[in-house]
């Protein structure tokens, strides 16, 4: 019985794995059976619903990518997040991001360029990798996405997801000021420092 649901989770894998768009609609009892060479039937034996199947999966690709929320400490994000973002390439969809509209990708050029500029005056002995990671941890806080996060997923007022964002910046400029380069903390993580 137990190898028989872990069959199913490998095939829901495999096919989370080769999907093109992170949609999860195509991953169906039907398709995820097929793939596994079992019946439907079987798989409503181990998952009464199509939900049961995708909370299960989703567990399945935390494992495999060797993260668990229920361990999560202030900790061990860094490493966790590093062993999440490892996992990303494995997966086929492209990013979530949609189109590159002109307006769109003009605004970003600025904005990438106004963040490198902002951040140089401080790290004008900074080799350009550790310039580059230090604007675009900047550009990744300061972006309508972490808006739409923070106001959809944690449901926080326009007034909070400012206050949030803000502070988070606010903490990457402090440590720029103290000279808190990206690969260098990575470094000591690694070393065990």
């Amino acid at each position: 019985m137990a190898a028989t649901r872990e069959r199913i989770l490998i095939a829901g894998s495999e096919l989370a794995h080769k999907a093109r768009k992170w949609d999860w609609r195509h991953l169906t009892i039907g398709a995820i059976a097929r793939q596994a060479g079992v019946s439907e039937r079987t798989i409503y034996r181990h998952f009464p619903t199509e939900r049961d199947l995708h909370e299960a999966l989703m567990r399945r690709l935390e494992q495999e990518a060797g993260v668990s929320y229920e361990s999560l400490a202030l900790g061990n994000m860094p490493d966790m997040t590093a062993k999440l973002f490892a996992s990303l390439p494995s997966f086929a969809a492209a990013p979530t991001i949609g189109p590159r509209y002109t307006a769109f990708a003009t605004s970003d050029v600025r904005r990438r360029e106004s963040l490198l500029r902002a951040v140089a005056e401080l790290t004008k002995d900074w080799p350009e990798a550790d310039r580059q990671m230090a604007a675009a941890a900047l550009d990744v806080l300061w972006t309508p996405l972490s808006y739409e996060r923070l106001t959809s997923n944690w449901e926080f007022s326009a007034a909070d997801a400012t206050r949030v964002v803000t502070w988070a910046i606010e903490a990457v400029v402090e440590a720029i000021r103290a000279g808190a380069r990206p690969t260098k903390v990575r470094k000591r993580r690694l070393a065990g420092k």
